[in-house]
């Protein structure tokens, strides 16, 4: 038998990732020969650690926080939805040894609110947390479902106003600090913040939800993470994590990798059941 294909998510931490139990489960319905792994990469040794993954016969990985920006200068090519993000979170190697860098967690968050969770961003004021890569790959996507505004917060200030304006011709879309949201009440939040990952939430004013606000956090955990805590806490109508945007987002990076695109529903529901006994 040939060896299997080799595949790996990167990034530090890196312990807590579901991505290779998610994309051992598509490999398994898809019939798909491949091993993925989730490697501990310190930023400095992020272009070695890329360069010797790919040298010994690597096919793709997965980029998660905190290489989504500096793994940039290592890719050959860029797509143009990795290119208008300014980061990348799926790279491929082509037939010519190249290494493309392409961005799927926009259309995985897009499909997870509108598929999985049907709700509608068309018309709504949103909140978006962050502005680092995560924020930066799901700009131009969330602008494309025509919210009628989209404000961008960040602890620096500056960063939330340059980041809006990099994307102003794809929507309506400004920038902002925590403290200027008081009294803005918003019908949907979405935490692109790393601070769940270290037990914090960001510094935001209860007024900042409204009537019936939905609030999401693109971290995502086997209980609820400090977002959704707060959230749920403050009234917000419906608070969920991430978990349907990691596996939409892996099921984008597999169809690029494999061709194939596996049924996300499925995976899905095995996930929540493992949970669910893990609780």
């Amino acid at each position: 038998m040939q060896p299997a294909d080799r595949y790996a998510v990167i990034g530090h931490p890196i312990a807590h990732s579901l991505s290779p139990r998610i994309h051992g489960l598509f490999a398994q319905q898809t019939h798909q020969h491949l091993v993925y792994t989730a490697l501990d990469i310190e930023p400095g040794q992020l272009a070695s650690g890329l360069r010797d993954f790919f040298a010994n016969g690597g096919c793709g990985v997965n980029v998660t926080v905190p290489h989504k920006e500096a793994v940039i200068p290592l890719c050959d090519q860029l797509a143009e939805r990795a290119r208008s993000a300014g980061a990348v979170n799926t790279i491929l190697r082509d037939s010519r040894d190249r290494l493309l860098g392409d961005n799927t967690d926009g259309i995985g968050l897009v499909r997870d609110l509108t598929r999985n969770l049907r709700l509608s961003v068309a018309g709504r004021r949103v909140l978006l947390l962050g502005a680092g890569g995560a924020a930066r790959g799901v700009l131009a996507p969330l602008l494309a479902l025509q919210p009628l505004e989209l404000v961008v917060a960040n602890r620096t200030v500056e960063r939330a106003l340059a980041l809006a304006h990099t994307f102003s011709a794809y929507g309506p879309v400004r920038g902002a600090g925590y403290a200027q949201l008081d009294g803005s009440g918003f019908e949907l939040i979405i935490n692109a913040t790393a601070a769940s990952l270290h037990g914090q939430v960001p510094p935001l004013p209860p007024s900042v939800l409204g009537g019936t606000c939905i609030c999401y956090d693109m971290v995502y955990g086997h209980a609820a993470t400090p977002f959704v805590q707060w959230a749920r806490a403050h009234g917000a109508s419906q608070a969920h994590m991430g978990l349907g945007m990691l596996v939409e987002q892996a099921a984008e990076s597999f169809f690029l990798w494999r061709g194939l695109r596996p049924d996300t529903a499925g995976v899905l529901a095995v996930l929540a059941a493992e949970s669910a006994d893990a609780g």
